[in-house]
């Protein structure tokens, strides 16, 4: 991916005559918007803006008034750095996308007021319907499917399940408002209701099966009416509405028209963005939460509890291990000791702050000196937890150094995730490649190499490392100019990333070996982590 297209004068050419892609991406804690030209590798220009969600009433939720306050803010940034950079305004693009947070809960009634608050993905009240729908769907269903969710809702009587019209995902949301169709990508949808492959579309015998458990429970209810049509990339998705694009610009210079893609989960987006969208690749995503997509070549042989099937963005079946928790409480650590540096006079920024701790954690010792780090501020289900304690764990003979303690967050990053890995392992699924992205890997070659050694396999960083998403739906956006020509495997690797250059970190043995004893003491200190939940 390169910064700047060839000329200014090209790119302003470009931008005037709509001849660009905006990506739009709802992330755990920014809304990032990003602009590419006719070649979808060269950005143009970026924007962003911070937000987190909220524990209210012991959900956790965004408000839709930050939606729509924090996309308009990503969106003025962005076109203020159009201006910056090229001296114009753009008033239309070539097409659109928006991308979110995969799976929880919208719900809506016939007038498409919001019944309850946003349910996220973060949210584990729905054990007892994930449940039931793992047991009769014989596959598994994860607390955070849309499903789940409103099973839950079913099941507990809520006062909002007879009014409910239309269920959706937050970018299925977005998008819906700014094009006015209730559509949502085919990965995106996964996480809504399982998918038929064979068909991208619900799975339709599941569907019969939902109807009729719920029969008595919720009279009349047909799930399938509730769902948002679904799209494979390339397909057009809608043209931006005058409604839309005032939400999306309220300064009214954008006007109406642009083609949307498909709305997608930041899942999906992730694999457009590190090219893992072809059998035997994969990804890991770090940001608050963590997750990996590994693209299947067959079946699994039974369901796993680790493990849930989505798709690519293309219907492509994936395993995905999904953990509600990613680096948020190493970023906690990270700022304690950006606050001792500040106190003691040392003038170091966050990145400097960062990568000074991580360039330690690679000094510690391989199996980080018998220390634990439990990074779960929510609940996980992968780890059996329905809430989470951030804990530092130790025994008498473990050695608390600074490059230890640094190791063990690092790996208590990635150590929910190495369980799920361990059952694709057993599996027997093989990787020819794997990628990763997100914040954690700006500084280079550390998390890189200590996920390498948690996976024992090669670790591929791309330029797209911290700013994946959103450029990733950008590329999809662009896909659909070229979707009747060309699938998006052979788009991604013959148009996006036929000259992109990767750093790969090969697994060190002593890494492997080291987090291996890290992940056996981490696997049975999770009593200690389930008794803090009791406890505290």
């Amino acid at each position: 991916m390169t910064e700047t297209a060839n000329t200014p004068d090209e790119a302003r050419a470009a931008i005037l005559e709509g001849r660009t892609s905006l990506g739009i991406e709802f992330g755990s804690t920014r809304i990032k918007a990003c602009l590419v030209g006719e070649d979808p590798t060269v950005v143009l220009a970026v924007g962003s803006h911070e937000w987190e969600n909220r524990f209210v009433d012991r959900v956790w939720t965004y408000s839709l008034e930050d939606v729509w306050s924090g996309l308009q803010e990503a969106y003025a940034e962005l076109v203020a750095d159009v201006r910056r950079r090229y001296d114009v305004q753009p008033q239309t693009f070539g097409a659109i996308g928006v991308s979110a947070m995969m799976h929880g809960y919208l719900a809506f009634n016939t007038n498409d007021e919001l019944l309850v608050p946003f349910r996220t993905w973060r949210n584990t009240s729905t054990g007892v319907a994930a449940a039931e729908l793992s047991e009769r769907f014989e596959l598994n269903i994860p607390l955070r499917w849309s499903i789940a969710h409103l099973h839950q809702a079913i099941l507990d009587e809520e006062a909002h399940v007879p009014d409910i019209r239309f269920v959706t995902t937050l970018a299925g949301y977005v998008h819906w408002r700014l094009t006015g169709r209730k559509v949502i990508g085919v990965g995106d949808a996964s996480g809504m209701f399982p998918i038929d492959s064979a068909t991208n579309d619900y799975d339709s015998p599941l569907i019969g099966v939902y109807d009729g458990l719920v029969a008595d429970r919720a009279p009349g209810l047909k799930v399938a009416e509730l769902l948002p049509e679904v799209l494979a990339a390339g397909r057009e998705a809608g043209r931006l509405t005058a409604e839309g694009a005032a939400l999306l610009d309220p300064s009214g210079a954008l006007q109406p028209g642009a083609p949307l893609c498909p709305p997608e989960g930041d899942a999906g987006t992730g694999m457009v963005a590190t090219n893992a969208v072809a059998p035997r690749t994969g990804n890991v995503s770090a940001g608050t939460s963590i997750f990996a997509m590994v693209v299947l070549e067959r079946p699994l042989s039974e369901p796993h509890h680790e493990l849930d099937l989505v798709t690519t963005p293309a219907g492509d079946p994936v395993a995905m291990v999904h953990c509600n928790n990613g680096a948020s409480e190493l970023a906690a650590w990270v700022g304690v000791f950006g606050r001792f540096a500040e106190a003691a006079g040392t003038d170091f920024d966050s990145d400097a702050v960062f990568e000074l701790l991580f360039r330690e954690a690679l000094d510690g010792e391989a199996d980080a000196g018998g220390l634990l780090a439990y990074n779960h501020l929510a609940g996980e289900p992968i780890a059996g937890l329905a809430e989470g304690r951030p804990m530092v764990v130790r025994t008498p003979d473990s050695r608390l150094t600074l490059a230890n303690l640094m190791r063990a967050q690092l790996y208590g990053v990635f150590g929910t995730l190495a369980l799920g890995m361990r059952v694709l392992d057993r599996e027997g699924v093989e990787l020819d490649r794997m990628f990763a992205h997100g914040g954690i890997f700006r500084t280079a070659g550390v998390a890189q190499r200590l996920l390498a050694g948690a996976l024992d396999a090669p670790v591929a960083v791309g330029e797209t490392a911290s700013e994946g998403g959103a450029w990733g739906i950008a590329v999809l956006a662009s896909y659909l100019s070229s979707a009747s020509e060309i699938d998006l495997g052979r788009y991604l690797d013959e148009r996006v990333f036929a000259n992109a250059e990767f750093d790969t970190a090969q697994p060190v043995p002593e890494d492997v070996a080291g987090f291996s004893a890290f992940l056996e003491r981490y696997r049975a200190g999770l009593a200690a982590e389930a008794a803090a939940v009791e406890a505290l």
